[in-house]
């Protein structure tokens, strides 16, 4: 109950966080588009964020002593403590930044007696020391070119150095009077509002925004279809995870994630979900995330997850290469997803990864539901012979950002067969009606999300909402999984009275006929023609 009652303070607390970065990141708006300055804020924030984390670590460490840790290199045996600190804080928080590297100390040299001061040079060493720190330790591929996004002598930045200075200076100097509040651990409001800051980029991004982001209700679907009697997961994993948006999503519905794996493609995304990780408190041994082309050349190939989630890049091109016709993801099907619309290739890939008590949801393009070729013979051989499909789910159209297209969610379960009714069946449900519009955006409310979980877990039919389709039904059907062929969604229009409207137009015939004759009048009197 006093959680509760803290909940209202927490979002208060949030909402102020929020709206204080998103004012900071005006200052580097209209200086360049948003792919960069989103670039540049979030990496400003990460650093101070490892910086405050940092110096709280140390202080703690040096609390017996009566020590602080700004203070520290001044001490006599500022060699002994600092190598000590190091040894400890590359264990617990697997980085290191010396007191004169603290964000902090960047902003207050930065702007040191009122003057901006130039701190380009050393600003750009402390980023490739927080990187060169981890070298050789267990967390250095979690913390490799994290920063290298943040070019500080881009010319974006301004066309003198002292324009890019003065600008930096500005917006550390702003971000150095935000309390991240990182001593409350009982909450994550940091995380949170740098997760509101990714999805506001994302907002404004257009096409490439389904590069990195997937809108929030969506991520709520597919976590909580995922985690659905479940309250702890041995393991996530997703093999699009764009900024981890949808990772972060599922172990919000949990109580305890184990470990966090996924692979990204695109290396500006990969660090952006490093960052991602780490500000949302997931320990750097607890999280496994690679930059490679996950169908190409996938980095987890042998292991096995309870829970997969993924909004892959709809109908992109793959190679489709003859040599994956041996590979274990593809080879059982005979044969390989089109070479333009590799939606399938995706799916067989997470099934591949999929444990045999797991569930896997994921959003893909409506034309996998019916699409012929390849993609009808493996989605028959994904119902008829494996019998892992266990939902198709329609969402509204104009649900992510950068397309408007209609798109649909799959679930599908390895273990279906310890359950004789539901073996037997697969659940559709069309949720495209039920939505909010906001702006130029569709999107799902609490109470539409809901609905779609809670008839998921009952399985139920619903009027014009939901279908129980045997397995019989969908054989008849060739296998097509158009969600119209099995939730009848039609409205019978209203009957016409073709006599009352008959009698409707006479009525207003006699009546035109006497304002006509009105108009006659007053014109007559007036002395000029009629208009008719």
């Amino acid at each position: 109950m006093a959680d509760d009652k803290k909940q209202p303070v927490r979002q208060a607390q949030g909402k102020l966080l929020e709206q204080q970065l998103w004012k900071i990141a005006d200052t580097l708006r209209g200086k360049m588009d948003a792919d960069d300055f989103r670039d540049y804020i979030l990496g400003f924030i990460f650093y101070k964020y490892l910086s405050e984390k940092m110096n709280t670590y140390a202080n703690d460490i040096l609390k017996p002593d009566k020590l602080k840790y700004d203070e520290i290199e001044t001490h006599t045996e500022s060699k002994i403590y600092l190598a000590e600190i190091k040894a400890q804080a590359l264990n617990k928080l697997g980085y290191f930044l010396k007191p004169s590297e603290l964000f902090s100390e960047l902003a207050r040299r930065g702007n040191a007696e009122g003057k901006t001061k130039f701190i380009l040079a050393d600003l750009t060493k402390v980023l490739t020391n927080i990187e060169q720190s981890t070298m050789g330790s267990e967390s250095e591929e979690d913390f490799g070119h994290l920063f290298e996004d943040l070019d500080l002598t881009s010319q974006k930045l301004g066309k003198t150095e002292n324009d890019k200075n003065e600008l930096i200076v500005k917006v550390l100097s702003h971000l150095d009077e935000i309390d991240f509040d990182l001593q409350n651990t009982t909450s994550d409001v940091l995380g949170d509002a740098y997760e509101y800051l990714i999805g506001k980029f994302a907002s404004g991004a257009g096409k490439k925004a389904g590069e990195f982001y997937t809108p929030q209700q969506v991520s709520m679907v597919l976590a909580r279809l995922v985690t659905l009697g479940k309250t702890k997961l041995k393991s996530v994993y997703d093999p699009t995870c764009g900024s981890g948006s949808l990772l972060l999503r599922v172990a919000k519905e949990v109580k305890e994630v184990s470990a966090f794996y996924g692979q990204e493609s695109n290396p500006t995304t990969y660090n952006l979900c490093r960052m991602n990780m780490i500000m949302h408190d997931v320990h750097y041994k607890k999280f496994d995330i690679k930059n490679e082309d996950t169908l190409e050349r996938p980095q987890h190939f042998d292991m096995r997850f309870e829970a997969i989630v993924a909004n892959p890049p709809f109908s992109a091109e793959w190679s489709a290469s003859p040599l994956f016709m041996s590979d274990d993801r593809y080879s059982a099907y005979g044969r390989l997803a089109p070479k333009g619309t590799a939606d399938f290739a995706f799916v067989q890939h997470m099934v591949h990864q999929l444990d045999d008590n797991g569930t896997m949801a994921c959003v893909l393009p409506h034309g996998v539901l019916f699409r012929g070729g390849a993609e009808g013979h493996i989605r028959e051989y994904l119902i008829k012979e494996k019998n892992y499909l266990d939902a198709v789910i329609g969402l509204p159209a104009n649900i992510f950002y950068g397309t408007g297209i209609p798109t649909c969610i799959l679930v599908l379960k390895k273990d279906r067969n310890k359950d004789a009714e539901r073996s037997r069946s697969v659940l559709f449900i069309d949720a495209s009606q039920h939505f909010e519009k906001v702006k130029t955006q569709n999107v799902l409310r609490a109470e539409d999300i809901d609905k779609i979980i809670n008839t998921y877990k009952t399985r139920s039919n619903n009027d014009k909402y939901s279908h129980v389709a045997l397995l019989s039904e969908i054989a008849e059907n060739d296998y097509n999984l158009n969600i119209p062929r099995y939730v009848d969604t039609f409205e019978e229009e209203e009957t016409i009275d073709l006599a009352a409207v008959s009698s409707e137009l006479k009525q207003l015939e006699k009546e035109i006929k006497t304002t006509d004759a009105v108009i006659a009048d007053y014109c007559k009197q007036l002395g000029i023609d009629t208009p008719f």
